[in-house]
């Protein structure tokens, strides 16, 4: 039986091929996920990032991946796609990191070339995770656009996986008790749990921590449900070890950061992306905190879980 990220993944190549006839204009509009653009610069972004500034150039490829997921798997329509599609073409698309790279011949083992690079990590937690958050990503990007996976573009991210230092590395909790990742409910539901609870914890504080839980969690996830199960444990202490470090809060010395308004518009709206205005998209939390979001919600099946988290979501979007 296909699932859900199967469908989205043919149905976006297929929806190319059905449209080859139609109007030049109306293909131009909907170029992001018909031709899967977007998953093209997003790769393009993370093999190029460890030559220049590698966490935040890194940031903005993994956000245009997530942000074509986000529209597919949650057929988000045309007004809404097509407005963050132009987000991108207004800030980053036309930029150097996202410069094509050679032709050249695809490589056949990319995803285990990444994980290797990744469980060299050894259990050390990484910039909040980050080593594993871009490799997910760039595992998802060569599945969809295989032919993208040359030896360059590859030997590019597992670079930038390589970047990444030690940050606030301590023994995890033995209260801490994260499921296996193969089950993708019931880690999606204890990463969304942690997510919730990390939002009242550091009220005053940003949401990075709760956000990050969200991107960090569901990539570990992702990676399993894509067959890639010893490569997300391989991360299991070092994301054990990130939920211990948000569990105790914020920490004397941490920066107060005012809160969000409070606001019933979600990503999911066209109006959302609209009243953002063309240039705060940061480096790229916008879309990769809703991508994680709602992709951990569809998988847990928690009506309950989910209206909670509905209500204080406004927090980190």
């Amino acid at each position: 039986m296909i699932n859900r990220r199967q469908f989205a993944i043919s149905s976006t190549a297929m929806l190319g091929s059905l449209t080859a006839d139609l109007d030049r204009c109306a293909v131009a509009e909907e170029r992001g996920l018909t031709q899967q653009r977007l998953v093209e610069l997003g790769l393009n972004a993370l093999a190029r990032a460890p030559e220049r500034s590698y966490f935040a150039d890194g940031h903005r490829g993994a956000s245009m991946i997530s942000a074509h997921l986000m529209c597919v798997d949650n057929d988000l329509g045309e007004s809404t796609t097509n407005r963050i599609v132009e987000l991108f073409d207004r800030n980053w698309a036309s930029t150097k990191l996202c410069d094509p790279f050679p032709p050249g011949d695809p490589v056949d083992d990319a995803a285990e070339r990444i994980g290797k690079k990744l469980a060299e990590g050894g259990g050390v937690l990484r910039e909040v995770g980050h080593d594993a958050i871009f490799a997910m990503h760039a595992i998802k990007g060569f599945r969809m656009l295989p032919e993208s996976a040359t030896a360059e573009r590859v030997e590019g991210v597992c670079n930038l996986i390589g970047e990444f230092k030690p940050w606030r590395d301590m023994a995890p909790s033995d209260d801490v008790e994260p499921p296996p990742f193969s089950d993708e409910v019931a880690s999606s539901r204890f990463v969304l749990k942690e997510a919730s609870d990390a939002i009242d914890r550091f009220t005053g504080f940003g949401q990075g921590f709760a956000g990050h839980m969200l991107t960090f969690g569901q990539s570990l996830v992702e990676m399993a449900a894509m067959g890639h199960i010893e490569w997300a444990e391989s991360c299991r202490t070092a994301f054990h070890k990130y939920v211990t470090v948000t569990r105790l809060g914020p920490q004397s010395g941490d920066r107060k950061i005012k809160d969000h308004r409070t606001s019933q518009l979600r990503p999911d709206d066209t109006e959302y992306w609209i009243k953002r205005g063309d240039k705060t998209l940061g480096i790229g939390h916008v879309f990769k905190y809703p991508y994680a979001y709602y992709d951990l919600l569809a998988r847990a099946n928690a009506p309950e879980l989910e209206r909670e988290l509905d209500a204080k979501a406004w927090q980190i979007f």
